[in-house]
């Protein structure tokens, strides 16, 4: 594949790890994609980020703002996929890590009827304050290093640094909904339109995701794994709150119980705004 890739980053004001995950991506081996910040409401803070890396990116990097009424991840990645202008979407947590060939090895898999859904190393709270406070570039780290934090405890496990090239035992997993999470996640932007992208309904954290998953597979798109190469590395923060997660749970129930393609409140309703982020002081 050689079109555009659109990179969609969601946010929620943490500056600081936004800024580790920007620094990652410029290093990419493979700059022929655009950086979308879906931010979900943050303050002052990420815009001065975001502002400090536009000029200094060799690709570029567009921020997209909703008013912070909760957690919306649903309807922020949809304002992020109306913004794109790839016909792939990577869809990446803005406390994530890419490793250099990132954007490399999801162009390599990329293939017509499926998507792909990476996996992610887990940072402790004690490595992902370092790896922030000293500007520590982890997503560098070979696997030397990684099996040293590993028996330290500062990384929960070693497999998703590993590339090994899988063939054909990508595909085996093609029907599983569970583990395919937007923190790692690659689709075409057609399957997306078709699809209706991700429904809004889910508010509050968890199983959106989830949701599109299973509508895609509904669409006869199938899922191919990316474990064993597209590995990002996950900086810690504290859990969400899940007081949500039961309403959501019904919702995806009643997805799973049927043929449904498109999202009930999905990427066509979204309306242009003028939402803007904060401003920056200078």
């Amino acid at each position: 594949m050689t079109d555009l890739i659109s990179v969609i980053v969601t946010t929620y004001n943490r500056a600081d790890a936004l800024d580790a995950v920007l620094r990652a991506l410029s290093h990419q081996t493979d700059r022929s994609f655009e950086i979308i910040i879906a931010d979900d409401g943050s303050g002052p803070d990420t815009a001065h980020v975001i502002e400090s890396w536009t000029p200094r990116l060799p690709m570029p990097l567009k921020h997209v703002w909703q008013e912070n009424r909760g957690f919306r991840g649903a309807e922020i990645r949809n304002r992020g996929i109306g913004a794109s202008s790839g016909r792939y979407c990577i869809f990446l947590d803005g406390d994530c890590l890419a490793r250099a060939d990132f954007i490399a090895t999801h162009r390599r898999l990329a293939e017509s009827g499926w998507f792909v859904a990476g996996n992610r190393i887990l940072l402790s709270r004690g490595l992902t304050a370092a790896v922030l406070a000293q500007r520590l570039e982890s997503e560098t780290w070979d696997i030397a290093v990684l099996m040293r934090e590993r028996l330290r405890g500062g990384v929960n496990r070693l497999l998703p640094a590993l590339h090994l090239p899988l063939g054909p035992l990508r595909k085996i997993h093609s029907r599983a909904w569970e583990g395919a999470k937007t923190c790692n996640l690659a689709v075409a932007r057609r399957d997306l339109d078709r699809t209706d992208g991700f429904d809004t309904h889910y508010t509050g954290w968890g199983l959106e995701d989830s949701d599109l998953v299973v509508r895609l597979f509904h669409a006869g798109v199938r899922r191919k794994d990316g474990r064993f190469a597209t590995g990002v590395l996950h900086l810690w923060h504290p859990e969400s709150d899940r007081s949500n997660l039961q309403g959501n749970r019904a919702r995806l129930d009643e997805v799973l119980a049927s043929d449904r393609v498109r999202a009930m409140r999905g990427l066509s309703t979204m309306i242009d705004s003028s939402n803007q982020p904060p401003a920056v002081l200078q």
